[in-house]
């Protein structure tokens, strides 16, 4: 998917901030305090740019943008950098993760749907709740910047509104919201208002950690309430040096990191902007989340036959975080790998996003090609052709929510049946591609179980050829230890609340 491994900041779980000039963050602080109903001044006259660049970010979503995507852009525009763009980016993506439980704070103080309010305004309102739920900044400020903001996207006569609906919210802490609007009865309805998640979405992350046997019916609640607040919790950034081209120390060197704990390859930063490591610049290393360090290495890692083809395939290549570390592990073994993207402009995001490797590639005799082609005929083109073969397929992303913070709220049951045959055509030609005795590594960023274990499952009743490997082996820590908490076997699921990483499925086929 085309947003997977962007880089995803700010929005972290409710938590109040100080609010200094200019709207910088400060440090300390411990949850929400009472305040008082204190009437927000009118003097505001014009958008303060730390909040304007987190309402036109909001607005950017609301059309169809990505807000990782949109992020830098906008900081740029506003010229915002250090504290400020860091205030900035919090605001708005802590806005969008929780816009599901402020929704239902508005309403009540509002004394209205939200589906009534203007959504221009309604955007303007959800950052002032974020400021007075989710971090600390005063209840003067909030409101007075918060007015003062709807008087410029939506006119003076929208300041009088967005006043009322501030004072009423500052009313109450964050605990005593908790307690206004969570659902009578409890149960994955009230779970989904305060941890801010659709309810499909709560109820096939339980279906999930049941099917994958990470929880049991008693301990399924526990479980669940994790897993919820660790999407809620935004992920650290994580670096990885590709093979060959880089390595830790080099990362360590020229950011504020430490080691990864997970990947032997990747470093996790402590601040700064990753655009600013050499490295990760010229292509040599890139950002990328652990767990999709730890589904590349593992593939690489596979054993198989004698008489495989020295040919891998990434099948579903793009952005090409992914292809990165498996071509750089393919060239330190001998072999050739091919990228396939479906997409022309998809597919030039992979090549630029690889060309060091290929020039590293073609410096020691060996290949790494990106190719424009549909990954569901690479199988009937190519038979038998290549000894490993890794399908990222195209999933609702529901192991991503942390890093995408509004795809929980773009994403709709339907998308998992209209995905379900492409996945299991992507599987299919990968199984047509591998020769006897290669294996293909089906991974997606989603747990739902009709996402990883029914397709495999409906897959392998067709193919009497292939068996299942236990993958659980593969997945190690830096150290070389093996990973807890992967599951029953054979697949391998790994948790964003269990192991930090995307909530990444893993399963590994192999052809007899």
């Amino acid at each position: 998917m085309a947003e997977r491994e962007h880089h995803d900041r700010g929005g972290s779980r409710p938590q109040r901030r100080d609010d200094r000039a200019g709207g910088r963050p400060a440090s300390g602080g411990r949850g929400p305090r009472a305040r008082s109903a204190t009437a927000p001044s009118q003097r505001t006259k014009r958008a303060e740019p730390t909040r304007f660049a987190a309402y036109t970010l909001l607005r950017s979503v609301a059309e169809g943008g990505y807000a990782n995507l949109e992020l830098p852009d906008i900081l740029r525009r506003h010229h915002l950098a250090g504290r400020d763009a860091a205030f900035a980016t919090e605001l708005a993506f802590g806005t969008i993760r929780w816009q599901g439980f402020y929704d239902a704070v508005i309403a009540q103080a509002a004394g209205r749907p939200t589906d009534r309010i203007d959504p221009q305004v309604l955007d303007v309102v959800r950052l002032g709740a974020h400021q007075l739920m989710g971090m600390r900044v005063s209840t003067h400020a909030a409101a007075d910047q918060t007015v003062g903001l709807s008087k410029v996207v939506a006119g003076a006569g929208a300041g009088s509104f967005v006043n009322a609906v501030m004072r009423r919210m500052s009313e109450k802490t964050l605990e005593q919201w908790q307690e206004a609007v969570v659902l009578e009865g409890g149960g994955v309805d009230a779970l989904a208002v305060l941890h801010s998640h659709p309810q499909w979405v709560v109820s096939a992350l339980r279906a999930a950690l049941l099917g994958h046997g990470r929880a049991t019916a008693e301990t399924i609640d526990t479980e669940l309430e994790a897993l919820l607040a660790a999407d809620n919790d935004p992920p650290r950034v994580h670096l990885v040096a590709r093979p060959g081209l880089s390595d830790v120390d080099e990362l360590l060197s020229c950011a504020q990191a430490c080691k990864s704990t997970l990947s032997p390859h990747g470093v996790v930063l402590d601040s700064g902007d990753p655009g600013s490591v050499a490295a990760v610049r010229q292509g040599r290393a890139s950002v990328q989340d652990e767990g999709s360090q730890l589904v590349a290495l593992a593939l690489a890692a596979a054993e198989v036959g004698p008489d495989v083809p020295d040919r891998w395939l990434d099948l579903c290549a793009g952005p090409g975080g992914k292809a990165g570390v498996l071509g750089a592990m393919a060239v330190q073994h001998g072999a050739d790998l091919t990228a396939v993207e479906v997409t022309p402009h998809r597919a030039d995001l992979v090549r630029a996003t690889l060309a060091a490797l290929t020039r590293h590639a073609e410096s020691v005799g060996q290949r790494v090609e990106v190719r424009t082609a549909d990954g569901r005929d690479v199988g009937t083109d190519e038979p038998g052709a290549h000894g490993k073969v890794l399908v990222d397929a195209p999933c609702t992303g529901l192991g991503a929510l942390r890093r995408r913070p509004e795809a929980r709220w773009r994403r709709q049951p339907s998308d998992v049946a209209e995905l379900a045959p492409l996945q299991r055509a992507l599987l299919t030609s990968a199984l047509a591609a591998v020769a006897p005795g290669g294996v293909v590594a089906y991974a997606t960023c989603s747990p739902h179980v009709a996402e990883t274990r029914f397709v495999v499952s409906d897959v392998l009743k067709k193919h009497p050829d292939v068996e299942l490997v236990d993958a659980r082996p593969l997945f190690t820590d830096a150290s070389g230890a093996p990973l807890d908490g992967l599951g029953d076997g054979p697949y391998v699921q790994l948790w964003p609340h269990l192991h930090g990483t995307d909530a990444m499925f893993f399963a590994l086929l192999r052809r007899r």
